[in-house]
């Protein structure tokens, strides 16, 4: 995989600053100067990605708190003094659309926040614990988006749907009727097709250009893979029907945008209801699945994507601190369950690689 060499940002940006509420994050000077490629994995998604697993309080069955020290799960969390673990080997830095532009919402070395968990935090420690250098979790997302719309990846073309024609990559219109016509003005819009998929891509970008703001003392990195995990907004029928062909599509935009044709690819399915899914939102599922290499669709796919099924991580609104289906009950274990599985997914490919 390539290394690429990075000039280290003169005008350092403001350090987002989370507290814990159990532990401070260690000052940035602190951290040792790396010389090898600093290993990225970048994040994307909608709120699934975006993380909404709630930290406390402890007596709420289905927080962090509850299940790390009521339920003694996943301890590796947790330091040796009871607090929240920070590990000076993992750097998560979270980028999201702000206006025009994008914000920092964390810059820190990996620990649990002050109010929600996403699958990021399992996925740093699996990562941390299996590269010797430098990792960087890089989320790249916002919610509400969809594949279909949004994340509508490059080379998307125009399709006839039951009457109408649906927009391709970088339309305007979601839809239209015979005569009323595209509108292909995209730079001057609001909003089109795929924008969201070139804002992240150009966020994440930015961020790896300017690493040494970001990863302190590095100067140069390598592409490790790719994390996905959305579909909540595709559940309508036109979008439901092309999300395989749109995923397969997106796999491959990626790899290219970020020139590393070889990265592997780790996605969890959607899992609102869990094996209770139904109607679209299960030919989401279905998608979702039929894209993993060892299903064998896509023979160029073997070996380096994979996904993970996270139906059997959802948990019902009684064990959970919230009824809010949409954002998996607020449950920190099923965000704790689905990154565990996606960075155990990863490390498979990554060792699969390396045989």
């Amino acid at each position: 995989m390539k290394t690429i060499p990075i000039i280290p940002c003169l005008l350092s940006l403001l350090l987002a600053t989370v507290a814990s509420g159990q532990e401070a994050t260690p000052p940035v000077e602190t951290a040792p100067v790396e010389p090898s490629p600093v290993k990225v994995y970048i994040l994307l998604g909608q709120s699934n990605m975006l993380g909404f697993g709630k930290v406390g309080p402890e007596d709420r069955q289905g927080t962090l708190e509850y299940v790390t020290r009521t339920e003694k799960k996943y301890p590796e969390v947790v330091g040796a003094d009871g607090k929240w673990k920070v590990r000076d080997d993992v750097r998560y830095v979270h980028v999201m659309q702000n206006g025009k532009e994008f914000s920092t919402e964390r810059n820190e070395w990996l620990t649990v926040g002050e109010q929600f968990i996403g699958p990021e935090l399992m996925i740093g420690h699996l990562l941390g614990d299996h590269h010797e250098e430098t990792v960087l979790v890089l989320k790249a997302c916002i919610g509400n988006r969809a594949l279909g719309w949004d994340y509508l990846p490059p080379g998307s073309e125009r399709f006839e749907y039951r009457g109408k024609t649906f927009g391709g990559y970088r339309d305007v219109k979601f839809s239209w009727t015979e005569g009323e016509g595209p509108d292909t003005d995209w730079e001057n819009a609001n909003w089109y097709a795929g924008k969201q998929y070139d804002d992240d891509t150009r966020y994440a970008k930015t961020v790896l250009a300017n690493l040494g703001t970001y990863v302190p003392g590095a100067t140069n990195y390598e592409i490790g893979g790719f994390f996905w995990f959305q579909g909540h907004k595709d559940q309508s029928k036109v979008m439901a029907d092309r999300y395989e062909q749109n995923l397969v599509r997106f796999i491959k935009s990626l790899r290219t945008d970020f020139d590393a044709p070889d990265a592997p690819f780790v996605l969890a399915t959607i899992a609102f209801g869990g094996r209770r899914i139904a109607g679209d939102g299960l030919k989401i599922v279905k998608a979702q699945l039929a894209v993993s290499g060892e299903e064998g669709n896509y023979p160029e796919f073997e070996g380096n994507v994979k996904s993970v099924d996270a139906r059997p991580f959802w948990q019902p609104s009684h064990r959970s601190p919230s009824g809010d289906g949409t954002h998996y009950n607020n449950n920190a274990l099923t965000y704790l369950d689905v990154g565990n599985g996606m960075g155990k997914a990863m490390v498979e490919l990554l060792e699969g690689k390396s045989n």
